[in-house]
């Protein structure tokens, strides 16, 4: 499955980024796909690091890692985050 994202930039940013890359386009797709990677990296660390902690079976791909980790809830999407209730600590 993959998924289509689409940016707005004014005229002034997509001069600025032909500037600094070869195409607009190629220079948001490698920010997109860069960012996404490393998110990848991270939910795997962290999902091997519970497996091996609580004896679950590691998937073969990174790919079910990342889905199994966020089926058992072992990570969270930022919106899911950000919408939590913030718990005050003062009395």
């Amino acid at each position: 499955m993959s998924y289509e994202i689409t940016v707005t930039v004014t005229a002034a940013q997509h001069s600025a980024l032909q500037y600094v890359a070869e195409t607009p386009q190629m220079w948001c797709e490698n920010l997109v796909n860069v960012r996404a990677n490393l998110g990848v990296e991270e939910i795997v660390a962290l999902y091997i690091a519970k497996a091996l902690e609580e004896g679950v079976a590691i998937p073969a791909t990174k790919e079910l890692i990342v889905a199994d980790a966020f089926e058992r809830k072992w990570v969270q999407t930022m919106e899911e985050i950000n919408n939590q209730p913030v718990i005050s600590e003062l009395p």
